[in-house]
């Protein structure tokens, strides 16, 4: 059994370790969300197809709904649904957290939904070029 065990041993000392970098999903959205501008907006949806991803606009919801953990800060507020409405507006600290920062940054809502959408609507894929 001992020989068993010192192969076992050998053998994951001769296994390289990978150097590449470990690909984060969430990680490249809080990256786009990072570089949306004060005062504009954009959507789930949009994140993904930048990313090479157009199917996985609910997985940018998910990487959202854990944005208040991550470092720096990720202003997920800028992020809303294909039609402007406040669909992440439950997983701020308040009901009405998402709403106030969004005018804070002079973005106007109206019923959980985005004034004049299409004019504050910022598009990852033309603004940072794909």
């Amino acid at each position: 059994m001992k020989k068993k065990l010192a192969a076992k041993n050998n053998s994951q000392k001769e296994t390289a370790k990978s150097t590449v970098k470990e690909y984060s999903f969430f990680a490249d959205v809080y990256d786009v969300v990072r570089q949306i501008p004060k005062g504009r907006v954009t959507s789930y949806g949009a994140i993904a197809v930048y990313l090479g991803t157009k199917l996985s606009a609910r997985m940018v919801g998910w990487a959202m709904n854990a944005a208040h953990v991550a470092q720096p800060k990720i202003p997920a507020h800028r992020v809303v649904n294909r039609n402007g409405q406040l669909t992440g507006k439950h997983h701020f600290g308040t009901p009405t957290l998402m709403e106030e920062l969004l005018k804070k940054e002079k973005i106007g809502v109206k019923e959980d939904k985005i004034i004049d959408f299409k004019k504050v609507f910022w598009e990852p894929s033309a603004e940072l070029g794909l």
